[in-house]
């Protein structure tokens, strides 16, 4: 069996110490406490806070794609856009939870540089993909109308895991989602 890679591991510690305890609790030396690594470990594979920041930053696109892929390559899986989008978001505000609230944290510290922040603004959803489904389905201003979804998306997220609908149980929330996914769909085509 192969040991995991040191770099992915020191990378989803630092989700796990921004979803746990924000921004300032991400620290190297922090995050070797947590991994049990001889002090300075996280230094030797990411020197500066910048460069740890973008390592969580590209973990949690890799692990959106992953997920993304995962919901497509089910058994049974629908590829209808309403049932592929409800089940990936779904899947973001109930198993995803401490990735997406590391995610806010991270957001919301001003000091991170753009590079992290564009990236982090780009992990859960791609516009792109998003584009090319509104144009799939007639919209006249593809990348506009992909820019909303993602916006309306979003705001889904952030309304499951922080705002009035976090105490929904996760059994209703399939079908909240997939409700707001079809009227957005609806209206932006």
């Amino acid at each position: 069996m192969s040991r995991p890679d040191r770099r992915c591991q020191i990378a989803d510690a630092a989700l796990g110490l921004a979803a746990s305890g924000g921004t300032h609790a991400l620290t190297h030396q922090a995050i070797d406490r947590r991994l049990d690594l001889p002090k300075g470990s996280t230094s030797y594979y990411f020197r500066t806070r910048e460069a740890l920041l973008l390592a969580a930053a590209d973990r949690l696109i890799t692990l959106s794609r992953e997920r993304f892929h995962v919901v497509l390559g089910q058994p049974g899986a629908s590829s209808d856009p309403v049932e592929v989008i409800s089940e990936y978001v779904t899947g973001l505000v109930t198993d995803r939870v401490a990735e997406v609230i590391a995610r806010q944290a991270l957001l919301l510290d001003l000091g991170i540089g753009d590079d992290v922040r564009g990236r982090l603004r780009r992990c859960m959803f791609s516009e792109d993909a998003a584009a090319g489904l509104m144009e799939s389905l007639g919209s006249a201003q593809p990348h506009v109308a992909a820019r909303r979804l993602v916006t309306v998306l979003e705001g889904v997220v952030y309304s499951h895991t922080q705002g009035l609908e976090r105490d929904e149980p996760h059994s209703s929330r399939r079908g909240v989602i997939a409700d707001l996914v079809t009227r957005t769909l609806l209206t932006l085509r």
